[in-house]
């Protein structure tokens, strides 16, 4: 399956890098205006509604409408792993599509902290688009579309930051 990456370095500690990255606060603040984000139910693992942080098994209900173009595109991602070892400088969250426009989509959030307190903010995307055979002829240049929203996103963790 095609793969999107991009990653960043931010001069901030991991701490607080990883910190703002799992709250549902640090998803709105990084997705772009034009997807028209909202979110609904939020859900933690223990079937707590808005949590404040979201743990392995946080289940997240929202909806797009990129553009104000068409109807708005219901979108669950669920928290399937998440680990963190800050003492040595590293924490990761992966993120599963349960229900969505693309058949599948896998987002793993990496971060790795350096000697010198700077954090690397690294996106690894596996995904299928639609479309049946039409979208597998696409999938080499899918990624493609991705760069603006994933450019926004570091450009944006690290105006937060730096």
């Amino acid at each position: 399956m095609p793969t999107y990456h991009r990653a960043t370095w931010v001069d901030a500690p991991l701490d607080e890098v990883w910190d703002f990255h799992s709250r549902v606060a640090g998803l709105t603040e990084l997705t772009p205006a034009v997807a028209n984000l909202e979110v609904g139910t939020v859900t933690g693992p223990d079937g707590e509604t808005d949590p404040e942080i979201l743990e392995e098994g946080a289940r997240i209900e929202m909806s797009l409408r990129p553009f104000d173009i068409g109807p708005r595109q219901s979108w669950t991602s669920v928290i399937t792993e998440r680990e963190a070892d800050l003492d040595n400088g590293r924490a990761y969250f992966r993120d599963v599509m349960e229900d969505g426009p693309f058949p599948e989509w896998e987002h793993t959030h990496r971060f790795f902290e350096n000697e010198a307190g700077e954090t690397l903010v690294d996106d690894r995307v596996v995904y299928r688009l639609p479309g049946g055979p039409l979208g597998t002829v696409a999938e080499p240049f899918g990624g493609l579309g991705f760069e603006p929203m994933f450019y926004h996103r570091h450009r944006t963790t690290k105006a937060h930051f730096e």
